[in-house]
């Protein structure tokens, strides 16, 4: 807007031939401003100077996301990651802020485009995740010393998704139901809890069959590319005698563990085939994070502890392992033991 009042002044702030005008109106009303607006446009349409401060060219939050996806996404995220931001940008966080300078970003338009997104029927975990790249994107602005101050976001509130998982006769009749590359694919991350992309990305240089069995984690593939594990940790997981037995009974000990004539593997296919086998099975469809929840909750229902099962599932937060404390109630039960009177003898 050419016009806008800021505390108790009315400004002018405009473009002319490329170059951004402000200044604080003279006359303050919003009608002496509007006039003065006029007067400064005709004096620089003239070739007059009007001894203004020159302010840098006008930045949009269209044009500055765009620099950041491909100076600071392209640079510091897997391509998954920029696929991700650049999605949610294209989708969300564009036709909404695009056309609004990165500086005149408000705490009443986030309010608003929450609101909007929400009436869209978006979840409110959907729209954090987005706040979180706005946030990002914005954060780096003021890094790169394009912003003052950035507005406050706050973040709704979300319940945690429930997850799926098998117990242990279902996981059986699963693998009962499977053949071949697919049925060792589903005990391998129903015994390891790998993600799909570690999986897939598995070689034989990742398999120590020692005298200390295990899986070395430091690589993924996300659509045909080999990038670094989520969060970019190496982890190493025991192997139980299924597995080890598995493995060492293989003849070819090179390349890719699962593959499809030394190709990697495709994700929807190796769905599809997933899908199938639970039919067979006589199960709902679960996926392959299905089986990761799967390998997670058995261990907390045998009682190891949180920390552990971070390590083995590699995440950043112990915070994201303990949607899964609920599943250990015997070690709940243990320790509200600890409050019991001791018995008389």
């Amino acid at each position: 807007m050419p016009i806008y009042k800021h505390g108790t002044k009315y400004w002018v702030d405009f473009w002319f031939d490329r170059i951004r005008y402000r200044k604080p109106s003279p006359d303050n009303t919003l009608k002496g401003a509007r006039a003065y607006e006029v007067l400064l446009r005709s004096k620089l349409a003239r070739g007059e100077s009007i001894k203004l401060e020159k302010i840098e060219e006008l930045i949009t939050f269209n044009n500055f996301s765009k620099i950041w996806l491909e100076k600071y996404v392209r640079v510091n995220n897997k391509p998954s990651e920029l696929r991700n931001k650049t999605s949610a940008l294209n989708c969300h966080l564009l036709p909404f802020f695009g056309l609004m300078p990165i500086d005149k970003i408000r705490n009443e338009n986030i309010e608003e485009f929450k609101a909007k997104k929400q009436m869209s029927g978006l979840g409110n975990k959907s729209i954090n995740n987005l706040l979180v790249i706005l946030s990002k994107c914005l954060n780096t602005a003021l890094d790169w010393q394009q912003l003052e101050k950035i507005p406050k976001i706050k973040h709704l509130k979300a319940q945690r998704p429930s997850f799926d998982y098998l117990t242990e006769t279902e996981l059986q009749r699963l693998l009962n139901s499977a053949t071949g590359q697919t049925k060792e694919m589903i005990l391998m991350v129903s015994k390891t809890g790998l993600r799909f992309g570690e999986l897939i990305a598995l070689d034989w240089h990742n398999i120590d069959l020692g005298e200390r069995p295990k899986l070395i984690i430091d690589k993924s593939i996300v659509r045909g590319i080999v990038g670094s594990t989520k969060g970019y940790k190496i982890r190493y997981i025991p192997l139980v005698n299924e597995i080890y037995e598995m493995l060492n009974k293989k003849e070819d000990k090179n390349g890719l563990l699962f593959q499809n004539n030394s190709k990697c593997l495709n994700q929807e296919t190796y769905i599809d085939r997933l899908h199938v086998a639970c039919r067979k099975a006589g199960l709902r469809s679960v996926g392959w994070h299905s089986l990761r929840h799967t390998f997670a909750s058995h261990l907390a229902m045998k009682g190891i502890t949180m920390i552990a099962l971070q390590q083995l599932l590699g995440h950043s937060s112990i915070t994201t392992t303990m949607i899964y404390a609920h599943l250990s109630p015997s070690s709940l039960n243990d320790s509200i033991k600890l409050l019991e009177l001791p018995e008389k003898k």
